[in-house]
């Protein structure tokens, strides 16, 4: 009887055996299915087609369908940015090729509008005016959209005053100011940051501008520095028609416009733009309002180098 028990246990002792040598070697064969996916998976985030080899087995088949995938993406996504490139060339050749008559459509209208007229060409001259005005305003807001849809905005940031970037807002919007009456008002504005000179002034640029649109006519707009431990803040604050406490959360989403502005101008990219310029360069951009009291945009730009974006800042 112990005989039949010790041949019964060591049976089981070899079924165990045969188990785990059998678990360890499909383990040990699924890791290596995982490691090579995972490595073809690596070689396609870094723009390689990995190499498929055909065989008969699970493995290869499964292989060869990631690879057709990953081909297929490959194709797709070489053809999209041929697209995007060519959409890029169409709009910066039609936004020159504008430029160009519809400057000297605006120089000849303000001419014209400085001689002696009669009261009916005078009637005319304003409306070349401000026609030529909303095209002008349309042709810019068109290429504020064409910079997010077809991602042409690269970031570079770099140590620089802070001091030339709202130089550079201010005469971007100071033909506006004068339009309107509004006084544009520099307090503080000293200190360094780590920025892209040129897409820092264009975010500040349309703070500035919604700040002038919606202030009242002879109002003023103030802007300061304020710095901070890892970041310097350029605050922008206008006395005009204040942002609803529900909608504040909500002027940033592209394309996103508030019932009571629906009578101004614009498709709702300025403070998206804003957005995404400062979220590149590693800073962030906040709003305190009061619906009738004006409103407080804060642009946080990085003190330091390291808090810039990855890839070197380019995008």
């Amino acid at each position: 009887m112990y005989g039949y028990a010790a041949v019964i246990a060591a049976a089981a002792a070899v079924c165990l055996a045969v188990y785990i040598l059998l678990r360890r070697h499909y383990e040990k064969k699924m890791k290596e299915t995982y490691r090579k996916l995972l490595q073809s998976l690596d070689r396609a985030l870094a723009g390689e087609l990995p190499e498929i080899s055909y065989d008969e087995s699970m493995d290869g088949a499964v292989m060869e369908r990631i690879g057709r995938i990953l081909r297929a993406y490959h194709v797709n996504h070489d053809k999209a940015g041929k697209e995007r490139d060519a959409i890029q060339s169409l709009i910066s050749d039609i936004s020159h090729q504008i430029r160009t008559p519809l400057a000297g459509i605006m120089l000849y209208g303000g001419l014209l509008k400085e001689q002696k007229l009669s009261p009916e060409t005078e009637n005319l001259a304003d409306k070349i005016q401000k026609q030529s005005e909303k095209l002008d305003f349309f042709m810019k807001e068109l290429i504020r959209t064409s910079y997010i849809e077809q991602e042409m905005i690269s970031i570079s940031p770099e140590k620089i005053e802070v001091e030339s970037i709202v130089d550079m807002a201010f005469q971007n919007v100071e033909l506006a100011a004068l339009k309107r009456g509004v006084t544009l008002v520099r307090r503080e504005i000293s200190g360094v940051c780590y920025a892209d000179r040129k897409w820092t002034a264009e975010a500040l640029g349309n703070v500035l501008d919604n700040a002038i649109k919606y202030s009242p006519e002879g109002a003023s707009v103030h802007v300061e520095t304020i710095a901070y431990e890892s970041f310097l803040c350029i605050q922008v604050q206008d006395f005009g028609i204040g942002i609803r406490e529900e909608e504040q959360g909500r002027i940033f989403e592209r394309f996103y416009r508030s019932d009571d502005v629906r009578n101004q101008p614009g498709f709702g990219i300025g403070l998206y733009l804003v957005r995404e310029i400062l979220r590149k360069e590693g800073g962030y951009v906040k709003v305190e309002s009061e619906k009738g009291n004006g409103t407080k945009v804060k642009l946080f730009l990085s003190c330091y180098e390291n808090f810039s974006a990855d890839l070197n800042g380019k995008y």
